[in-house]
């Protein structure tokens, strides 16, 4: 039987979590072999991540796609992306972990800007470097350090919300500074509720003016706006979408080739693996035996 990617859950040995936990990178790292799953393999999250790197050089995986890492870089993982680290005896940083249900709880106190950079996984690159001149390394470690205080609870919650908002409220600061400003536009909306439809029809139609039809706008509007605000066509958007749900499903289930080409809306699985295989350069199987 093919083995599936590993989808891992959010699990906490702390009391009462209320699903937000922070451990240390070099903890996650002396502890690889006595878990079920290896960090190092690639794995599917259920939750949403912050890895901030404080010392080393390496690299780490995000969405099939690895990317360098080395002092004051955070990589940002939302839930369902595919993630694995590359361990180091020099490499020193941080995890944050927090579930879905904790993100929507805190909705209220971060900005809408925020909520669209930090966790839009299409919009934005998942690597930043964060400058020395920053203090996000200090509020990280007072998180950490208030996480692991086992003798204080009285409040704690309040605590560990209000760190979390300042953190990520430096972080989206950051990140308007190193990626182009998105500020909230007719534009953004119309993208943003592209995407939606996408992330709902994409098993019916892959084609760009079915969407432009169903937002009421024309096909060129549709890519005017998709060039603007990721650089890419729709096309391309909507391949790009399809193909990593592709390999997703590939990773995550005993699924054949021919029934996932029927499950993403392809008449033909012919056709399906040439799609595949012109967007990554693996037919199925090959893709599925490279990372698994």
């Amino acid at each position: 039987m093919t083995k599936n990617l590993p989808h891992l859950l959010f699990e906490s040995q702390k009391p009462n979590n209320i699903g937000i936990e922070i451990l240390t990178i070099e903890s996650l790292f002396e502890r690889k072999d006595d878990q079920e799953h290896n960090p190092e393999k690639a794995h599917q999250v259920a939750f949403n991540m912050i890895v901030f790197y404080t010392e080393g050089i390496s690299k780490h995986l995000v969405d099939f796609v690895w990317h360098p890492v080395k002092k004051n870089t955070i990589i940002h993982i939302s839930k369902g992306q595919v993630n694995a680290f590359q361990f180091n005896d020099k490499l020193k940083g941080f995890i944050v972990l927090f579930t879905e249900d904790y993100l929507k709880k805190q909705l209220n106190s971060l900005p809408k800007n925020e909520i669209d950079r930090l966790f839009n996984a299409q919009l934005f690159s998942p690597i930043m470097q964060v400058p020395r001149t920053s203090n996000v390394a200090e509020y990280i470690q007072l998180f950490y350090e208030e996480y692991r205080d086992t003798e204080e609870d009285y409040n704690q919650e309040s605590t560990y919300n209000a760190l979390y908002s300042i953190i990520f409220s430096k972080l989206e600061r950051l990140k308007q500074y190193q990626t182009f400003h998105l500020k909230h536009s007719d534009k953004l909306n119309t993208f943003l509720n592209f995407k939606a439809l996408l992330e709902t029809n994409y098993k019916q139609s892959r084609n760009a003016d079915f969407y432009a039809e169903k937002l009421n706008i024309t096909y060129k509007h549709l890519n005017t706006i998709s060039k603007n605000i990721i650089s890419l066509t729709a096309k391309q958007f909507i391949d790009a979408f399809l193909v990593l749900e592709a390999k997703r499903l590939l990773m995550n289930s005993e699924i054949k080739s021919t029934e996932l080409a029927y499950l993403l809306g392809f008449e033909e699985p012919t056709n399906f693996v040439k799609y595949f295989k012109k967007h990554t350069g693996f037919t199925p199987n090959q893709f599925k035996k490279e990372y698994i």
